[in-house]
């Protein structure tokens, strides 16, 4: 099997080299053969990867311990589910994986743009394709080869980190990766827009799809991250701005921007420059995600350490954006349109400031995260920023993008009128100021709190009138009750109103943050049996101890009585884990969650006479950022719905 992955593997960076090959030589010709001979190679680079992967996959299953990379993420102890998905644990498997996906979208593109071969742009996109496929087939088979045998054959391997076994962990990477991935098929596009000169929307439409849903997988991607990091790393949050966090982040804000872009271009056929150089940063970021985990260049909990990948990366991310920049400067006097914004209040406006604020979002996390890098470089010392750069920072572009989010819908497009204004803007501000008004009679009375929030009901209220509104029209047009006009409004007008809920998403995660953020409580101390500690309006008692063997690993448990305003509330259990392959113990969360709060209970330590050291976090409101992230993914997912009747052949994923 190790001689099939290597083949299958080999065969597949063949495959990506001769579609380059005939591509080239089709265009330089004008000859259809070979451009036919290009697309059917991209076939076969999908075959090979499914089967590299597949390979590897069955070498992790088996336990096949002279392959160094299974050697290193597995051992006979660990559980089935978890070899699988070792698969891409490490910089080696991710990076097959990164290239088996990439193929497979491949393979998509080329199946639905079958009858569009002989379209000027069709063989460009084919190319940018296979160059990126290309790319990362080289690292594996020079470089970085999953299937590299040791010379022995270990008894057993090494082992998963225990971090990593975590559900949460195990599609946090893949779903990143397919965000990351998925942007490289608008890029395709757009480049082969300009290659061509074929600049009106039409790229931006046939790629609609594909630039929401690998939106939507990033979106996964960060809020499994952010929830692995809350119950495994035990250090009571869920983000702390660590470089390879904002590495995912980047793509997100710049992605998110050109989403809402690219609803100007389609609609009133302007920033057309623009779009482009946000797709372009989009692929770029994602490619420097990648390169700053496998590159070593900045410490983080999730990297892969130095790798010596990381000089590629930079290479092909810098080819990549001088050429983006190239044609961008090629194609400018094509892009600029004779439109422009007719008002500073209309809509379009509110969405280039958006754009404007996701930006610069992005460009102070990008600055903070590379800051250590450019201290070395003037300094010779590598100095960092922490959370509180970020937050001080961050926080109030957040807001103002709260504030627009709220807006947005209110202003109409081209030039509102004040009577429009007015009538739009009553109810929404008004419930904001009541709003602000008992929060703050209620204890609220920090700026930053009772900012979001006051922002926040300003927004919900504008959503809720959104929907209430079409729904009343739908149903005086149908005569329908309400509840089957609403869900047949949601479906009818899906675009539109899947993005009402992502903007209810995001306010909800922004609620959850103001809470968790500003209200939380902390206690630690030392307890033996019988001794109590006390949080807020929790009181908890340690009533036992025990340890026992769990498969892979030793866990030893206190049992705590949890008691509320002095009431039972029930028990928590927080754990130690030593694991058989792994130096260090893991601390294991016990959480107690709900609407209201989270009680978030770790046990750091533990003392020769069973007394227990206890860290407790009163995490006010947390849920409700999963909440809003489930929303925000629901609403994309809404967005991107098909029609039930097809005409025609499509671009756009079937």
């Amino acid at each position: 099997m190790v001689n099939f992955g290597n083949l299958s593997q080999g065969f597949a960076f063949i495959f990506s080299l001769a579609s380059m090959a005939f591509l080239l030589t089709g265009l330089m010709k004008n000859d259809m053969r070979f451009i036919e001979s290009g697309r059917r190679s991209l076939y076969g680079l999908a075959l090979f990867t499914t089967l590299a992967s597949i390979a590897l996959g069955y070498l992790f299953v088996t336990d096949n311990f002279q392959v160094e990379y299974v050697a290193s993420y597995s051992d006979r102890a660990l559980p089935i589910f978890y070899k699988v998905t070792a698969f891409w644990a490490g910089q080696k498997g991710s990076l097959l994986f990164w290239a088996w996906v990439l193929s497979i979208f491949t393979a998509i593109v080329v199946r639905n743009t079958r009858t569009d071969l002989k379209s000027r742009n069709t063989p460009y996109i084919y190319l940018v394709l296979a160059t990126t496929a290309s790319f990362f087939l080289l690292l594996l088979t020079s470089l970085s080869n999953p299937f590299a045998l040791l010379g022995f054959i270990p008894k057993d391997g090494q082992g998963l980190n225990p971090m990593l076994q975590n559900p949460g962990m195990i599609f946090h990477p893949p779903t990143l990766f397919l965000g990351y991935i998925g942007f490289t098929i608008p890029f395709a596009y757009a480049v082969s827009a300009m290659v061509i000169g074929k600049l009106d929307e039409t790229w931006l439409r046939k790629t609609r799809r594909w630039n929401v849903l690998s939106w939507v997988f990033l979106t996964i991607g960060i809020i499994l991250g952010g929830q692995w990091a809350y119950v495994e790393l035990g250090w009571g949050g869920y983000w702390a701005w660590d470089p390879v966090e904002n590495a995912s982040f980047i793509p997100w804000l710049i992605a998110t921007a050109f989403i809402h872009s690219a609803i100007i271009q389609e609609r009133r056929n302007i920033m057309k420059v623009w779009n482009m150089v946000l797709i372009v940063l989009t692929f770029v970021s994602c490619l420097f995600g990648t390169y700053l985990v496998r590159s070593g260049v900045l410490q983080s909990v999730h990297d892969f350490g130095a790798t010596g990948l990381g000089g590629y990366f930079l290479v092909f991310m810098i080819a990549i954006l001088l050429g983006g920049i190239y044609l961008i400067a090629e194609s400018y006097n094509d892009l600029r349109t004779k439109h422009s914004l007719e008002s500073y209040l209309s809509r379009e406006s509110t969405f280039l400031f958006n754009n404007v604020l996701f930006l610069a979002i992005a460009f102070s996390t990008l600055f903070g995260t590379i800051f250590p890098l450019i201290s070395e470089a003037v300094t010779g010392n590598k100095l960092t920023v922490s959370q509180p750069f970020f937050n001080q920072v961050n926080t109030p572009l957040f807001l103002l993008l709260l504030l627009l989010t709220g807006i947005c819908p209110l202003i109409g497009w081209r030039k509102a009128s004040a009577d429009n204004l007015r009538k739009n803007f009553l109810v929404p501000a008004l419930a904001a100021v009541i709003g602000a008004i008992a929060l703050f009679i209620a204890g609220i009375r920090e700026f930053y709190p009772l900012t979001a929030f006051s922002l926040s009901i300003f927004v919900i209220v504008t959503i809720f009138n959104e929907f209430r509104g079409g729904t009343m029209a739908r149903r005086k047009l149908t005569g329908e009750p309400v509840f089957t006009a609403f869900p047949r409004l949601l479906y009818k007008m899906r675009r539109r109103y899947g993005g009402y809920i992502v903007h209810l998403g995001v306010v909800i995660i922004v609620i959850g943050i103001t809470g968790s953020s500003a209200y939380k409580l902390e206690a630690q101390g030392t307890l033996f049996k019988g001794e109590s500690i006390k949080i807020g309006d929790y009181e908890l008692r340690y009533d036992d101890f025990r340890g026992y063997r769990d498969r892979n690993r030793d866990i030893y448990a206190a049992t705590l009585k949890v008691f509320k305003n002095g009431k039972p509330a029930g028990t928590i259990s927080p754990e130690r884990r030593y694991y058989i392959n792994a130096e260090k113990p893991t601390t294991e969360v016990s959480l107690r969650t709900g609407l209201i709060e989270d009680l978030y209970v770790t046990m750091p330590g533990i003392g020769e006479n069973e007394e227990i050291t206890l860290k407790v976090t009163v995490n006010p409101l947390l849920i409700w950022i999963w909440i809003g992230g489930f929303l925000m993914v629901a609403g994309g997912i809404i967005a991107i719905l098909p029609n039930r009747k097809k005409k025609g052949g499509s671009n756009e994923i079937d």
